[in-house]
């Protein structure tokens, strides 16, 4: 209730006190002491003391102390009759909290001018402060922002524009506002806009849409959008506030990520490839597709380094990008300043636009190209050196646009010679070694012809030799024991002549059905005889088992298998053949219990003229045995194989088709 200390006015005391109560103002007056007269209803509302718990009060009871000294010389100031307006002032809330009001104070004097007191009409602008504090606060944080942040219409009209948006697009706040969003954005997307602000109208939320805009000076930017819709106090939506993230830098790198593991991943793959591969033309097309893939270039080629006694003679090996016919009717590389680096190995040219490099168009007739030739602006030429330091060749690379090969390219196509070059040398010895195996197949086949012919005669001599001697003389048994090595050196040359066949690929198989029981059975009558220190057993579940093979050939290889068997199994004395069928297969096996075969030299004990390294010194043998049965079980479309451990011996299976498959 108002308690004045001057004389009353016009107007009713009761008028005034209903006034004041009913303002939504804090009106209050108090003594130059500072101690409160009068306190309204709205003072109570905005600090939360009633009047009788203010009235008689001091004011320091809600003047932070921190406060009091202003607060003092302020009252000073309105105590010599100073009214003093728009004054903002901090005060403390009955509950602790601090309430930011902005007052008026009016010095209330007497008759005599005196003042008597001061009245204070004040404001609460706690939440206005909060607001512009957090609006300051966002507008640092807009303005430091990285991302562009811009607010528009939904006329797409820039309504605001931050410092960030005038860093990624150059534009100032000035030039942007009050203009079309479509200055942003290439004309082959405006779509995008009408979509974006057809969600906004919806009140929807766009995040994260990815896309390109325009900067001012038309270079194009990876952009990631994220556009909000804008409400007035009533929720209606009056446009869009919107944020760009520039990320070209971040789909740039991604790209060259990108780009690196596909190239990581072409580089493994042709890597593998040409080093698997001994074909020089194959190899060099490979290189030559992929590095022309890899590079981006509009044509690849290989030349091989052939001089001729002018020195100026290289060869097109292989192309890729171009039909050989671009490069046939304009001859080979010449001797010239431009390619002259390659083919003597100097190191790699690269060069952005080869029409304006020196060394350039110097050589006659054509003084550049010649005309009609595929167009080269772009130029990248690796010479392949051999790991002898040998230039085999040269890879060049061409594009009708300048500067389209990088430092990467020339790396990436630099590792690619560098396999290649050892891939050649592999081939190349591949090659030599092929000739070698080639020369001695035919000094093989050559010799065993040229000795089974006096080899025939020396038995036979020796067989008449033989008839002509008494039974009980020396020279006889000299004579049966020189018979028996002709046949060891005849049976060595038959294996010879076996797989010369073999190599050339004419070995014959004379199929027909025969009992392969009763084939087995006669092998071991015949070896047992042959070989009365050991005890070799037969043993078949089945009184016939009908094949339809080449006999001959099939008893050489129950022959070969039996007598590796015996030789192999000592100190033990026992031999055993199995059998038993399917519906479609025949299968034997020959087991023994001697010395056996580790791992690591099963893998190898088919290969020809391999001699397992565990052997007895005095067990004779070429190595070529077991390699054909191999190939007679397998030119038979089966399949041998051996099951072993050391120290228990080895069985040999072999397994054929009942009916036969002729090729």
């Amino acid at each position: 209730m108002l308690n004045p200390t001057f004389n009353q006015p016009a107007i009713s005391l009761q008028q005034l006190s209903v006034i004041i109560d009913a303002s939504e103002d804090a009106i209050v007056t108090k003594a130059p002491d500072g101690t409160f007269l009068s306190w309204n209803n709205a003072a109570e509302k905005i600090l939360g003391y009633t009047a009788e718990e203010m009235i008689g009060t001091s004011d320091n009871i809600i003047i932070p102390e921190i406060f009091q000294d202003v607060e003092d010389r302020i009252i000073e100031r309105v105590g010599a009759g100073e009214t003093i307006t728009g004054n903002e002032i901090v005060r403390r809330h009955k509950n602790g909290s601090l309430v930011t009001l902005k007052r008026t104070l009016i010095p209330i004097t007497d008759d005599a001018g005196q003042v008597k007191s001061v009245m204070m009409i004040a404001r609460d602008i706690t939440l206005q402060k909060d607001l512009e504090r957090k609006q300051l606060i966002q507008s640092a944080i807009i303005d430091s922002s990285d991302d562009a942040i811009i607010s528009k219409s939904t006329k797409g009209i820039i309504t605001s524009w931050n410092q960030g948006a005038t860093r990624i697009f150059g534009y100032t706040e000035d030039e942007v506002v009050g203009k079309s969003i479509t200055i942003l954005i290439p004309e082959e997307r405006l779509d995008e806009e009408n979509h974006i602000i057809g969600k906004i109208l919806k009140g929807e939320r766009v995040d994260h849409f990815e896309t390109i805009r325009l900067t001012k000076d038309g270079q194009e930017l990876n952009v990631s959008l994220t556009i909000s819709p804008l409400k007035n106090e009533q929720g209606e939506i009056i446009g869009a506030s919107k944020i760009a993230r520039d990320i070209t830098r971040q789909i740039k790198s991604a790209a060259q990520l990108q780009r690196y593991a596909e190239n990581l991943e072409t580089l493994n793959s042709i890597g593998k490839s040409i080093a698997e591969d001994m074909d020089v033309e194959a190899i060099l097309q490979k290189v030559t597709d992929a590095t022309t893939q890899l590079s981006g270039a509009a044509f690849g080629a290989f030349f091989y380094n052939v001089v001729n006694e002018t020195g100026e003679a290289y060869t097109l090996y292989t192309l890729s990008g171009a039909p050989r016919s671009a490069f046939e009717n304009f001859g080979m590389p010449r001797n010239t300043d431009v390619f002259r680096p390659t083919f003597t190995g100097q190191g790699i040219i690269r060069v952005d636009d080869i029409t304006k490099d020196p060394r350039y168009g110097h050589n006659a007739p054509h003084h550049g190209m010649p005309k009609g030739h595929l167009p080269v602006v772009s130029y990248l030429a690796i010479p392949v050196i051999s790991k002898t330091g040998e230039v085999i060749g040269g890879l060049f690379y061409g594009h009708p646009k300048p500067g389209m090969f990088t430092k990467e390219h020339e790396d990436l196509i630099s590792a690619l010679s560098s396999l290649a070059a050892t891939a050649l040398d592999n081939a190349q010895l591949y090659r030599e070694v092929q000739t070698l195996n080639e020369r001695k197949d035919e000094f093989i086949g050559l010799a065993s012809h040229e000795l089974k012919t006096p080899v025939t005669s020396i038995n036979g001599y020796l067989q008449i030799i033989e008839s002509r001697l008494e039974a009980d003389s020396v020279t006889r048994s000299f004579a049966q024991k020189a018979r028996n090595q002709i046949n060891r050196l005849s049976g060595l040359i038959t294996e010879l002549l076996d797989v010369s066949k073999i190599q050339s690929g004419q070995l014959p198989l004379n199929y027909t059905k025969f009992d392969l029981v009763e084939l087995a059975k006669e092998v071991t009558e015949l070896m047992q005889h042959s070989n009365g220190n050991h005890q070799i057993i037969c043993d078949c579940e089945h009184p016939i088992l009908e094949v339809n093979a080449d006999r001959e050939r099939v008893e050489q290889v129950i022959i070969n298998l039996i007598s590796n068997a015996i030789k192999y199994s000592a100190p033990k004395t026992q031999v055993i053949i199995s059998m038993h069928h399917t519906d479609t297969w025949a299968t034997l096996s020959v087991q023994d219990f001697g010395i056996g075969i580790d791992q690591e030299q099963q893998k190898h004990i088919f290969s020809r003229f391999y001699r397992a390294q565990n052997v007895a010194q005095h067990i004779s043998g070429l190595g070529i045995g077991l390699y054909i049965c191999k190939e007679i079980v397998g030119r038979h479309k089966g399949r041998l194989w051996v099951k072993s451990t050391p120290g228990e011996g080895s069985t040999f299976i072999f397994e054929l088709p009942l009916e036969g498959v002729q090729d």
